[in-house]
């Protein structure tokens, strides 16, 4: 498979059980009903994609005007903190409103899907690997 490829295949895939995942857990967490949670999880699937690419096009020009060139860990780290707080800024008042809970609940539930997301990209990673064998670039 082409690393173009794989890319886009892991990207699809990832997305697609990351919809289900979510689903699952929100209507664990909630009293929502499956139909709702999914449809909820595209919409944030959604949100997360234009987020991260509008965030990124605004960091990538602020870092374009800086004098000092490169990714330290300071700025990957303010890079990632500010991603995140602002991807929970958007989904908390979505995922509020949607299951009819209190932003405080949504918070909640927002924080369990990011500590699962965490597990779960490893676990994805680690079976795509599996089946599709390692990229080029681990080989």
């Amino acid at each position: 498979m082409s690393p173009t490829v794989r890319k886009i295949v892991y990207a699809v895939s990832f997305e697609a059980l990351g919809i289900v995942v979510a689903a699952l857990a929100l209507s664990v967490m909630s009293d929502a009903s499956p139909g709702s949670t999914v449809a909820l999880s595209v919409v944030l699937a959604t949100v997360a994609l234009v987020w991260s690419f509008a965030y990124n096009t605004l960091f990538e020009a602020w870092e374009a005007r800086q004098p000092v060139r490169g990714r330290s860990f300071r700025r990957r780290a303010v890079h990632a903190l500010l991603f995140e707080g602002g991807l929970v800024t958007l989904m908390v008042p979505i995922m509020a409103w949607w299951l009819g809970v209190t932003p405080w609940q949504a918070l909640v539930y927002e924080a369990a899907l990011i500590v699962l997301f965490i597990l779960y990209t490893w676990v994805f990673t680690w079976g795509f690997d599996r089946i599709f064998g390692l990229p080029i670039s681990a080989r």
